[in-house]
C-alpha cells in the first residue's frame, strides 16, 4: 500500500543486543495496519501527481513520536520506565518523510519518577535512542538543514531530536548547550504544566514569560535551537514570540475559533507568530483538532483547521505537526492522563462545555506513516497547486529552520 524507501534494509531497534536479556521483551503494536488504513481517495491522474510531488519536494514532519508502543496498553508504564522505546523503522520506511522531528518520551519520561521530565531521565532517553539510531543507517541523526536534502537524495530520513518543554533545564542555562551537544534542535518552552520559564496551557492563570524564561529564549537563539510554543499558556506564548530574535514554531496545534478548547490557540497568537516569520503546524493527536462542523476527529476535521489557518495567516506560515505515534494513542493518553494534563487541556476554555465524541483512533491520521501521505493526498484532491503543497509539506519549515538553527 505504501512504497518502501530505497534506504531501508530491514533495520529493527536494538538488533545489536539480546532481547529479553539486555532489555525487556515487550510484544509491540503493529506498526502498519494496527487499525484499518484509510487513504484519501484520488483518481489515477491525482495519484501520479502525488508521487511527483513526493519525489520532487522535501517532506518534513514538524512534530511526531516515531516510536512504537506495546500491544497491551496496560504495559505502557513498565515499557516507559524501562527507558527503551523502540523506533518504528519499518513503518517509517513506508512514510513519505524526508525529515522528522522526534519528541521521544515526551510527558511519559518516567524512568526515575512518576512526574517525568527529570534531567537525568531525559539524557538517558536521548542517549539510548541516539545509540539505536546510530546502529543502523536508514535514519540518521540530523544537525543542520542540509541534512534534509541529503536524506531525500539518499532515500533515508533525517532524524531531528526535539524536546517538548524546558522543564529539565530546572534553573541551569548551560544545560541548553549540553542538549545541543546531544543533537537537540527543537525545544518547547513550557509543557502543559508551568515551569521556571512560564505558564503552561493547563493553568487558569498565566503569569507570562519569567525572567529566567527570557534568558532561556535568548540562549536558545544564541546556540541555535528552534523554539516551540505549542503547550505554552496564551500570554507566555505571546511573550516568547516577541522576545525571540528568531521566528518561532507552533509545531502542533489547532484553532480555538473552530473548537473552544484550552489545548487550541486563538487567532491573535497565530497572527503574531506569522508577523514574526514563524510557522504553525496543524496537529491530530486524538480529540484535539475537531470542529463544530466535524466534531468526530478525522482527517476532515484536521484539514478544516488547516484551511482556516491558511485563510488567517497565509500559506507561507502553515505546516503539519501531526503528533502521531505507532500504537494506541488514545490508550496512551488515558494511561498517562495526569502526566500529559489530558483532562485539563481538553476542557473548553470558555463555552461548549461538552467534550468531542471519543474515538478509538483518528481515521486517516492514525500513525505518522498514514498521516504523511494523507495530508498530501487531501491537498491534491482539493486541487492545491504544486507550489502551495511544497510550502506546506516542508518548504515553510525549512525556511524558518535556516534562521532558527543558526547561532546568533
Amino acid at each position: 500500500m505504501f512504497p518502501v524507501k530505497k534506504g531501508y534494509m530491514g533495520q529493527k531497534s536494538f538488533h545489536y543486543l539480546r532481547r529479553g536479556i539486555d532489555y525487556p521483551d515487550f510484544v509491540l503494536a503493529k506498526e502498519i495496519d494496527r487499525v484499518e488504513t484509510f487513504l484519501v481517495p484520488l483518481d489515477q491522474e491525482q495519484e501520479n501527481k502525488l508521487f511527483e510531488l513526493v519525489a520532487k519536494y522535501p517532506v518534513v514532519g514538524l512534530h511526531e513520536h516515531v516510536s512504537v508502543t506495546p500491544e497491551d496498553p496496560s504495559q505502557l508504564p513498565d515499557y516507559e520506565r524501562s527507558g527503551r522505546e523502540h523506533t518504528a523503522f519499518e513503518a517509517l520506511s513506508r512514510s513519505c518523510f524526508d525529515a522528522v522531528f522526534d519528541n521521544f518520551m515526551d510527558g511519559t519520561c518516567i524512568i526515575s519518577g512518576p512526574g517525568g521530565w527529570k534531567w537525568v531521565d531525559v539524557l538517558h532517553d536521548l542517549g539510548i535512542r541516539s545509540c539505536d539510531i546510530d546502529h543502523q543507517d536508514f535514519l540518521f541523526q540530523a544537525r543542520k538543514v542540509e541534512d534534509i536534502f541529503r536524506a531525500k537524495s539518499e532515500g533515508r530520513i533525517a532524524w531531528f531530536l526535539s524536546c517538548e518543554c524546558a522543564t529539565p533545564l530546572e534553573n541551569e542555562l548551560d544545560r541548553i548547550e549540553i542538549l545541543y551537544g546531544f543533537g537537540l534542535r527543537m525545544m518547547g518552552i513550557v509543557y502543559s504544566e508551568s515551569n521556571m520559564c512560564g505558564s503552561g496551557l493547563k493553568e487558569d492563570g498565566d503569569g507570562g514569560l519569567t525572567s529566567f524564561g527570557h534568558k532561556v529564549v535568548d540562549r536558545l537563539n544564541r546556540v541555535g535551537i528552534a523554539i516551540d510554543v505549542s503547550h505554552c499558556g496564551d500570554r507566555t506564548a505571546k511573550e516568547v514570540i516577541k522576545a525571540s530574535r528568531k521566528p518561532v514554531f507552533f509545531t502542533h496545534v489547532g484553532c480555538r475559533a473552530l473548537w473552544d478548547m484550552k489545548r487550541l490557540k486563538d487567532d491573535d497568537l497565530f497572527k503574531l507568530c506569522a508577523e514574526h516569520g514563524g510557522v504553525i503546524g496543524v496537529e491530530a493527536a486524538p480529540h484535539t483538532t475537531v470542529t463544530r462542523n466535524n466534531p468526530v476527529h478525522s482527517v476532515d476535521s484536521v484539514m478544516e483547521h488547516f484551511e482556516y489557518l491558511v485563510d488567517l495567516v497565509g500559506i507561507d506560515h502553515v505546516a503539519f505537526g501531526i503528533d502521531a505515534l505507532y500504537g494506541d494513542h488514545v490508550a496512551l493518553h488515558d494511561v498517562f492522563s495526569s502526566n500529559m494534563s489530558t483532562e485539563e487541556t481538553h476542557q473548553k476554555s470558555r463555552s461548549e462545555a461538552e467534550h468531542p465524541p471519543k474515538v478509538e483512533y483518528v481515521r486517516g491520521l492514525e500513525n505518522p506513516t498514514e498521516a504523511s501521505w494523507n495530508v498530501i493526498r487531501w491537498m491534491v484532491s482539493k486541487g492545491y497547486s504544486d507550489e502551495k503543497i511544497a510550502k506546506v509539506i516542508g518548504g515553510n519549515v525549512i525556511r524558518v529552520l535556516k534562521d532558527a538553527l543558526i547561532p546568533g
